[in-house]
């Protein structure tokens, strides 16, 4: 059952999803050659719980860190090592936190120092598309209308986008109803109302859209060892709208990068 937000509860929610996106500005400035990605993942821990927040994912489903950190040829739900980061991997830096009850849930593909440009304009087409499925997350529209645009963009450029794994509803609960596909057909699935909050996340890859569950019980690769990206917002319903609850600006604030990407999706909260 799809559990719409009140007003209310979707003020709420943006605190969560802010921290979040704070947390990952924080950890651009960390990504690096020869950084191990357990080190970034104690920086989010202590950020989120000194933030008066709880971290989303550890213990969730028994996952045993903070954050998921898919690195290349992995997918999502890769695990903290100890292993340092290389002069041109990406890195799928996946954060949730529990903040008044409820959960916010972002995603960010960062690179590491100079990488390939096949892979970064795969990147680039794969938060585009996330952006065209935001954009379709309106009143009387479907989820199959988000599921499409996201798609179409990505397959047009003959990338693989993955089928195992798709976005979700967001509240009180980390993964509520309904499932966001990356994939399907306009005009199918749930019909989008008011108060309505997902998290949609393209999981795209440069080579096929098959993928491999691991024996450890959370690490997804591609099936044939090319690189994948992932990028993920909140997005809610209000007024008949989509309006972002987290943001990239952090990231881009760290990194020194300029984007209206978000522009026309800002959500605003309400004054104290």
């Amino acid at each position: 059952m799809i559990q719409l937000k009140t007003k209310e509860e979707i003020e709420l929610m943006y605190e969560s999803a802010q921290l979040v996106s704070k947390t990952l500005g924080v950890l651009a400035k960390e990504v690096k050659p020869g950084v191990t990605t357990l080190h970034l993942d104690k920086i989010a821990e202590e950020y989120i719980r000194d933030h008066g927040a709880i971290p989303g994912f550890l213990g969730l489903y028994d996952f045993p860190n903070t954050l998921c950190m898919s690195p290349n040829e992995q997918v999502v739900h890769g695990i903290p090592n100890n292993k340092p980061l290389e002069d041109g991997d990406i890195i799928s830096i996946d954060c949730g936190a529990l903040k008044n009850g409820f959960y916010g849930d972002q995603a960010y593909t960062f690179s590491v120092g100079s990488i390939d440009p096949e892979v970064d304009k795969m990147m680039r087409i794969t938060k585009q598309s996330l952006y065209a499925g935001i954009k379709k997350c309106k009143a009387g529209n479907r989820i199959g209308d988000i599921s499409f645009a996201i798609q179409l963009i990505c397959e047009n450029a003959g990338y693989g986008v993955v089928r195992e794994l798709v976005g979700h509803g967001l509240g009180k609960e980390m993964h509520e109803d309904p499932q966001v596909p990356n994939y399907g057909r306009k005009g199918s699935g749930p019909k989008i109302e008011e108060g309505l909050v997902i998290a949609i996340e393209p999981m795209v890859n440069l080579g096929t859209y098959k993928v491999k569950f691991h024996n450890d019980g959370w690490t997804v690769t591609t099936r044939d060892n090319k690189p994948s990206c992932h990028f993920e917002h909140d997005v809610a319903v209000v007024n008949g709208e989509p309006k972002l609850l987290s943001t990239y600006k952090y990231i881009y604030d760290a990194l020194g990068i300029t984007s209206n990407e978000e522009d026309e999706f800002l959500y605003q909260p309400a004054q104290n």
